[in-house]
């Protein structure tokens, strides 16, 4: 099986050693080159032909946007953009992914060198993510979601109470997945929890996006904040988010805790919890995502009575999460993307 070829795009001769070294400790994966600048790396993309870039986002000459603007008007290619976990990076590294690039490894804020080390894990898994996009799937999906307009939230007088819940997870392709599924939800949906693998300080940004778009309440889960219909909360990244119950409500828990499954915010952490606390109220809904974070979470949640639901192979940016799922006999219903919301109210 042929290696992965990636080519590492950042100013920071530091980064670009690090992320060199911890990239080609996995034999899946070959770095075929460095550059400094936008403009070296296009000439190496020609000369080298990657099958992946990280790229930075902040570089002298031409900034990461402008560059990677072009290369997917070029040839649409994966991207692993690395940003810095600021307000202003989030905002851009969002307006890096609305431009094509896949996934986000946050690069670290004080001592380079250890927190790169820190986030070894994340940048092998992202880039080979990354390396089994369907691209053409999710530049299609974007020009899609370019069309999405703010909405006017209605007031909470509409909104019905119920006991249903929806427990999302998602990770690779999955921003541009959420934004389908969840701009046509109605306001009085039941309240969702949605756990995308984001990194730390980036999935504010992201909810902040979503909320403007959905009729739903769209935020970024707080500790102890309450389940209840018309909102949809979000893991924070680097934070494990799950449910509790007390008496009739539901609430969240978003606690720190060591990775599970690789990942934190887990999937698997969510499900686990939701088949405890939810049971048979649940709906699970796996999208578009690599390995399997949430299968056996999704399967506790189907012995306790949930209806499962995953995004088929043909419309997911990489068909990981949901097939796992499906492999476990954990899933009671396999549709496409633009069917997953209509199968959600089904099933209310």
């Amino acid at each position: 099986m042929a290696k992965i070829r990636v080519l590492i795009v950042d100013d920071s001769a530091v980064v670009r050693t690090i992320l060199s070294d911890a990239l080609g400790k996995d034999p899946e994966i070959e770095v075929v080159g460095a550059a400094q600048d936008s403009y070296v790396a296009r000439e190496k993309i020609v000369q080298l032909r990657p099958d992946v870039i990280t790229l930075d986002v902040e570089m002298p000459r031409m900034d990461g946007i402008t560059f990677l603007r072009k290369l997917m008007a070029a040839k649409p290619m994966p991207v692993v953009m690395v940003s810095a976990l600021t307000q202003s990076g989030a905002a851009t590294t969002l307006a890096a992914m609305d431009a094509g690039a896949v996934e986000i490894v946050a690069k670290p804020q004080i001592d380079q060198r250890v927190g790169v080390r820190e986030i070894e894990t994340e940048v092998v898994d992202k880039v080979k993510a990354a390396a089994g996009a369907n691209m053409a799937l999710y530049m299609a999906k974007l020009r899609l979601s370019a069309s999405y307009k703010p909405v006017t939230k209605p007031t909470s007088a509409m909104i019905r109470t119920t006991d249903k819940l929806l427990a999302i997870g998602a990770s690779t392709g999955g921003t541009e997945a959420l934004k389908e599924v969840l701009v046509q939800m109605p306001a009085d949906s039941p309240g969702a929890l949605i756990v995308q693998h984001m990194p730390e300080g980036f999935t504010r940004a992201f909810s902040e996006r979503l909320n403007a778009l959905c009729a739903m309440q769209v935020a970024e889960a707080r500790d102890g904040d309450s389940v209840i219909p018309g909102r949809a909360l979000i893991a924070p990244g680097n934070s494990h988010m799950s449910l509790r119950r007390s008496g009739a409500k539901y609430y969240v828990d978003v606690k720190q805790g060591p990775l599970v499954m690789r990942h934190r915010p887990s999937v698997e952490v969510l499900f686990q919890s939701v088949a405890k606390f939810g049971g048979a109220n649940a709906i699970g809904v796996m999208l578009t995502g690599m390995g399997n974070d949430g299968s056996t979470g999704m399967l506790e949640m189907k012995k306790a009575g949930a209806f499962n639901i995953a995004q088929d192979e043909e419309s997911c940016v990489v068909f990981g999460m949901p097939k796992e799922a499906i492999k476990l006999g954990a899933v009671d219903k396999i549709v496409p993307l633009d069917k997953v919301p209509g199968a959600i109210l089904d099933a209310i």
